[in-house]
């Protein structure tokens, strides 16, 4: 079985806007948190804004303090203008596509022209648009509607952001019939139109379609309508548990889509079950090599494996000391911090890979007894090693320990935005790599032969630029995990958009520096091996761009095979 995941699928700029609003807005603390009328047409996600503190009212009287959210598809003027009059902050999380369309209702109307809107009777994005128009604006659903119409003078006609394309080419055909003169304005959205071309392209490729979304939400009855209007069988399901797993058993190609108000997280708990579900028909040996890649990958095995290649590399090309000990030092603090991290940072996993959630509540005890014994043995090996050596890894164990304890008392702490070190923006990335260059250029410098210092220099470079673009591009696969915990991350602060643009500079400079310094002879030949594990890390951030690989398991195995192949061409 092989499974179609769509480019499109999941959260629209305006959901993803909104919802970065809320998430932003709840982990301020600044009273009480309220939305007008759902947010979006998603159940999971209202549950879990409730658990945040965030809740859906349509009605303000009573309320005296806190702030109020505008949700993403608008609402009419006058119930805008009652917000404003209120006791409560106003925050607009309006989609900027509604918004437009709002303004164009309301330019064109002041001209004294009829408004027509395309659209569902009782859709929230309808019933706000309906109040820009000077004068009752006209609704139609459907193409049958227009001869219902009253004669119009000059009209003009929009439509809702989220209505099927050809539907409403076949309705504008008509009213240009019954009004020639009609101004047609194109309002669906672009994301909408994209979403909905890629499950007519499901007809040529799969055997069956399942459409994720909420039963309320129209974007994605619309995905579910299309698909059956190209005969294939279509499931549309809120959660995994809703899956035809009889039906989907029988299929080898299987396409999956999302609407625009589904989260990540949820699509991936529908991938992994469908995924589950091809399991079941594997050979033994094909299955166990599975489960052998999920294990390593979710247990940070990978991780340990390619920290202690990476760090052999770096020694090696530094001309420093070759004795294996201090790359296993390396690899196993790496592997403790990785596997205490990911424990404390359990409520991100949750949202943004369920699949680690659940591993790790599998294997709880075995994790953490795998991480003390690492962090005990490196501890041990550093003693054996040399004082200083050994104080300095201490002193790393316990800024690793620091930076994720309240640095400020508890009743104190409520009054600061930032009480942890984790708690400023971009830490986590920033953090992680500044720990990968002490162990793995810092440390061994206790070893007596530390080599050339321009090499060294330029080792402690390289190994920063391969360790926070493989942090950030962690940062990037767990995003909306992080929104819903309130964790500012680099992709949160900056956007995905030039994050990825940054560390393809990054990225792109440091191969820049690798052949400049071995041209000048600041560094041997031999460094230049480093461009090959650089450029594959390239490619997996465009990998991730370009979404050729789900941001899952085998994505994160991949980004961690750079760093084994680092260790393997120095080798070699």
């Amino acid at each position: 079985m092989k499974v179609i995941l769509a480019k499109t699928a999941g959260f629209c700029m305006g959901v993803r806007r909104a919802m970065e609003i809320v998430m932003a807005e709840s982990n301020k603390k600044e009273g009480p948190l309220f939305t007008f009328g759902p947010l979006i047409h998603n159940k999971q996600v209202l549950d879990l804004l409730e658990t945040k503190g965030v809740k859906a009212t349509d009605d303000t009287t009573g309320l005296t303090a806190g702030r109020i959210l505008i949700r993403a598809h608008g609402i009419p003027p006058r119930e805008r203008e009652k917000l404003q009059n209120s006791a409560l902050k106003v925050i607009d999380a309006t989609c900027p596509k509604v918004t437009r369309v709002q303004a164009i209702i309301r330019h064109q109307s002041n001209k004294d022209r009829p408004t027509i809107i395309v659209g569902d009777k009782n859709h929230a994005e309808v019933i706000g648009l309906m109040g820009y128009s000077k004068e009752p604006a006209h609704l139609i659903e459907e193409k049958a509607d227009v001869a219902s119409l009253p004669q119009l003078e000059n009209p003009f006609v929009v439509a809702q952001t989220t209505q099927d394309v050809e539907d409403f080419k076949e309705i504008i055909s008509a009213l240009r019939l019954r009004f020639p003169d009609i101004q047609v304005f194109e309002t669906i959205c672009d994301a909408t139109h994209e979403r909905q071309e890629e499950v007519r392209t499901f007809k040529e490729q799969v055997e069956g379609v399942v459409v994720v979304g909420g039963f309320h939400s129209a974007n994605t009855q619309r995905l579910a309508k299309i698909s059956e209007e190209k005969h294939l069988p279509t499931y549309h399901v809120e959660t995994e548990e809703g899956l035809p797993r009889e039906a989907l058993s029988k299929m080898k190609v299987i396409g999956l889509t999302a609407g625009a108000s589904t989260p990540h997280w949820l699509i991936k708990n529908v991938m992994q079950e469908i995924e589950s579900i091809q399991a079941q028909k594997e050979t033994p040996v094909v299955h166990g090599v599975k489960r052998a890649f999920r294990f390593m990958v979710l247990s940070n095995l990978a991780a340990a494996a390619g920290a202690f290649s990476f760090g052999y590399a770096v020694l090696r090309l530094a001309g420093g000391s070759r004795e294996l000990v201090f790359p296993l030092m390396a690899a196993l603090y790496i592997y403790a911090m990785h596997v205490f991290n990911r424990f404390l940072d359990k409520g991100a996993a949750s949202y943004h890979d369920p699949d680690r959630a659940a591993f790790q509540k599998q294997y709880k005890s075995l994790l953490i007894l795998m991480g003390s014994l690492a962090m005990g043995i490196s501890l041990t090996l550093s003693f054996i090693t040399g004082l200083g050596a050994f104080l300095a890894l201490v002193a790393l164990s316990l800024l690793g320990v620091v930076y994720s304890i309240p640095l400020i008392p508890e009743g104190v702490g409520n009054r600061y935005r930032f009480v942890k070190i984790k708690d400023i923006p971009g830490s986590r990335s920033l953090s992680e790599a500044l720990a990968w260059v002490a162990v793995m250029v810092f440390l061994p410098l206790f070893s007596g032969s530390p080599g050339p210092v321009l090499s060294l220099v330029v080792a402690g470079l390289v190994v920063f630029s391969f360790s926070y673009t493989r942090a950030v591009l962690f940062s990037l696969f767990q995003l909306q995990g992080d929104l819903m915990v309130g964790t500012e991350t680099l992709p949160i602060t900056l956007g995905e958009k030039r994050t990825l643009a940054l560390f393809n500079r990054i990225l792109l400079g440091t191969a820049l520096l690798l052949v400049c310094s071995t041209l000048l002879g600041l560094v041997s030949s031999i460094f230049c091996l480093m461009l090959i594990p650089l450029l594959t890390l390239l490619l997996c951030l465009y990998t991730y761009e370009k979404q050729w690989l789900s941001s899952g398991i085998a994505l994160e195995g991949l980004v961690e095979g750079n760093f084994l192949v680092a260790g393997l061409l120095v080798l070699l």
